[in-house]
């Protein structure tokens, strides 16, 4: 798949003022994942790469913009422009712009990411691609899409699930701290997956049940349902939705029958929350829909092109794989291992 095929902006959480001594360098990349260009970056600038900031990662097979943000000695214009000279010369990357600001770059620091796909080798004639994909889009706009965690989370044929899950039944052991904790990680993601496929079987993605932890798409405020009928018109609106677990030992259990579905997928698994308090891994909540009110499909040549944006921690596989109606291999060999 040609780069330009999937292209990606970051939307940032804020903007730099202008003043301070740290350098956002807003640039495009392709070819390269972020981790590689924070670490050409720090070799450039004979820094730590901890020392280079970014908000989110992107896929290294993709046109993706985003920012990151070097600490400079001084503020100073000429030094800026050194910098700014020193970083096109030397990485195969295009610099869009660069500004000062006051603090480190730090994930978590954006809004979200815009997308732009091209899907290409329709299996019918564009204008019946362009027919279907307009008819899933307007029930994705009403009804919104599962938040699946994307295949690329889980490794080669769902490797970083095994060993993850090996890890929380401590019979895997892991010295490095950020492998082990990317690993139980993906662990915790593939139960998530798998509690909304299982609440999608059930035919309970359309619905609020009660006990859900539920959360409101505008402030990101949590509060626990108590009467699923009054709270099933502000889920259809899509104000509120139910929560998924990212299941750990301090995680807010749901309640009821929500509650009951949970420790349903824990029992499947054979995994208990005594089990992550053993490894140190607390847990929390994930939105469990996504609301992508903004989704446009056009046909460009022979070519569907797909535009949407969706908030940090979300992937464009949960959208594209309801467009294309087809399962990403990754994911099925990431099912297949549990």
């Amino acid at each position: 798949m040609k780069d330009e095929y999937f292209i990606v902006e970051e939307l940032p959480l804020y903007d730099p003022v202008g003043d301070g001594r740290h350098l956002y360098v807003n640039l495009t990349k392709k070819g390269l994942t972020t981790i590689e260009v924070q670490h050409r970056l720090a070799k450039l600038f004979n820094l730590s790469p901890s020392d280079v900031g970014y908000a989110g990662l992107k896929d290294k097979h993709a046109c993706a913009t985003q920012t990151f943000s070097i600490p400079l000695e001084s503020g100073d214009g000429k030094i800026i422009e050194e910098v700014i000279e020193h970083v096109k010369r030397s990485l195969p990357v295009t610099v869009n712009w660069a500004r000062l600001h006051r603090n480190k770059l730090r994930p978590g620091h954006l809004l979200g990411n815009r997308f732009r796909v091209t899907i290409t080798d329709l299996n019918v004639t564009p204008e019946e691609a362009e027919c279907r994909a307009k008819a899933i889009v307007e029930k994705l706009r009403r009804c919104g899409v599962p938040n699946f965690f994307g295949p690329q989370r889980f490794g080669f044929q769902g490797d970083n699930i095994v060993k993850g899950m090996n890890i929380v039944r401590g019979k895997l052991r892991v010295k490095d701290r950020w492998l082990r904790r990317f690993l139980i990680s993906s662990y915790q993601s593939y139960l998530c997956n798998l509690y909304l496929a299982r609440r999608v079987e059930a035919g309970l993605f359309y619905k609020i049940l009660p006990g859900d932890i539920a959360k409101k798409y505008s402030t990101g405020g949590m509060f626990i349902v108590e009467d699923a009928e009054r709270e099933q018109p502000r889920y259809n609106r899509q104000e509120i939705s139910f929560t998924a677990p990212i299941y750990g030992s301090r995680m807010w259990m749901a309640r009821g029958p929500a509650g009951e579905f949970e420790s349903e997928i824990l029992k499947e698994a054979g995994v208990t929350l005594d089990m992550f308090d053993q490894v140190k891994v607390e847990g929390t909540r994930r939105l469990g829909r996504l609301s992508i009110s903004d989704i446009q499909v056009e046909i460009e040549g022979s070519n569907l092109v797909v535009s949407f944006t969706l908030p940090k921690g979300a992937f464009a596989t949960s959208v594209l794989r309801e467009i294309m109606k087809t399962e990403p291999e990754a994911m099925r060999c990431s099912l297949a291992s549990s």
